[in-house]
C-alpha cells in the first residue's frame, strides 16, 4: 500500500451500468460491490443516482451506510445532478433528484456530490455564480460539499470560467471535480491546473485513453476510457502536479468502458485498484 494514498472506487468503474440509457442503474448488488471494492483496497465508493434509486428498493439508506461502515469505507460520492442552474420544467424534475441525493448524502455520510450539465445549455455566468451558491448553501446543511465536474459536454466549458463561478458563489463547500479525462479532452495543460487553489478543488478522478480517436467525443467518453497506464495519458505527470498543488483527499478512478462493462465484478475492482495505485509508486 502507499502511505497517504486513499483511493475511490467511481460508480462507473465497477458497476457495469450502461451510462446515458434506461439501465444506468448496476446488475451487481450492492453489498457485493460494496465488499468487492473494499477487499482491493478502495476507502471510497461511488454512487449514480439511478443506482441509488435501484438500491433503495432494497436496502434503506441506514442499511446502505452500515454497509459502508462495516466494510471500513471512509470516503463516498454521490452523482449526479443536473439542470440545477435552469427554470421550469427540468428545474423542477432536478430539484426532485436534488432532494433524494441531499437526504442520501446526509445520512450516509457523503464526502461530496457532484453535479454539472451534459447538454452544452446556454446561461450567463452571473446567473451560474447565484445558482451555485444557492446549491452549495442547501447542500452546507446536510453537511457535505458540492463538485462541478469540469467537462466539455458542461455549459462552461473553461478552467478559468469554472474558477470564476466557485469564487463568485464564495461557498467554502462549493468546488470542481477535475477528472483527467475531461483535461485531457479539453486541452487544458498540467500548469494551468497545478495553478488551481486546492481549497477548490473538491475531487480528482484518474483513467487514460487515446489523446485522438476515430469516433467522436461522446463515444469515446462513455466506451472506451482504459485503466490507468493502458493507455496514452500522462498519468503520472497529473498526480505529481496535483501532489504538487498540494491535494490530499482520495483520489477516484473512472474508467467508462463498453469492454470492461464485461467483465466480473471482482476483475474489475483488483484491476481498477492494481492500475490505480501503481500511478502512485
Amino acid at each position: 500500500m502507499t502511505p497517504g494514498v486513499e483511493l475511490l472506487a467511481s460508480y462507473w468503474t465497477i458497476s457495469s451500468g450502461l451510462p446515458h440509457t434506461d439501465r444506468e442503474y448496476s446488475p451487481f448488488d450492492f453489498k457485493d460491490r460494496v465488499k468487492s471494492a473494499a477487499s482491493m483496497g478502495f476507502k471510497g465508493f461511488g454512487i449514480w443516482h439511478a443506482d441509488l434509486d435501484r438500491v433503495l428498493k432494497e436496502y434503506s439508506l441506514k442499511e446502505m451506510k452500515q454497509i459502508l461502515d462495516d466494510n471500513g469505507i471512509q470516503h463516498v460520492e454521490l452523482e449526479f445532478l443536473t439542470d440545477w442552474f435552469l427554470e421550469g420544467e427540468r428545474k423542477k424534475s432536478s430539484d426532485i433528484r436534488k432532494g433524494r441525493l441531499l437526504e442520501a448524502a446526509e445520512v450516509l455520510g457523503a464526502r461530496h456530490i457532484k453535479v454539472g450539465d451534459f447538454s452544452q445549455e446556454q446561461c450567463s455566468l452571473p446567473h451560474l455564480v447565484e445558482a451555485f451558491a444557492i446549491l452549495c448553501e442547501e447542500t452546507a446543511e446536510r453537511g457535505t460539499r458540492i463538485g462541478f465536474e469540469l467537462m466539455p459536454f458542461a455549459m462552461i466549458r473553461t478552467l478559468e470560467e469554472a474558477l470564476s463561478m466557485v469564487k463568485g458563489a464564495g461557498a467554502p463547500n462549493g468546488g470542481i471535480v477535475l477528472d483527467l479525462w475531461h483535461i485531457v479532452k479539453l486541452g487544458i495543460p498540467y500548469e494551468e491546473i497545478s495553478r488551481v487553489p486546492k481549497e477548490y478543488v473538491v475531487g480528482v478522478e484518474l483513467n487514460d485513453g487515446t489523446i485522438h480517436s476515430p469516433w467522436g467525443l461522446h463515444e469515446d467518453t462513455i466506451n472506451h476510457r482504459r485503466f490507468c497506464g493502458e493507455g496514452e495519458f500522462d498519468v503520472r505527470g497529473f498526480v505529481q502536479c496535483m501532489q504538487k498543488a498540494g491535494y490530499t483527499g482520495p483520489w477516484g478512478i473512472e474508467v467508462l468502458s463498453a469492454e470492461l462493462r464485461t467483465l466480473p465484478l471482482d476483475e474489475l475492482t483488483r484491476r481498477a485498484f492494481r492500475t490505480t495505485i501503481a500511478q502512485f509508486q
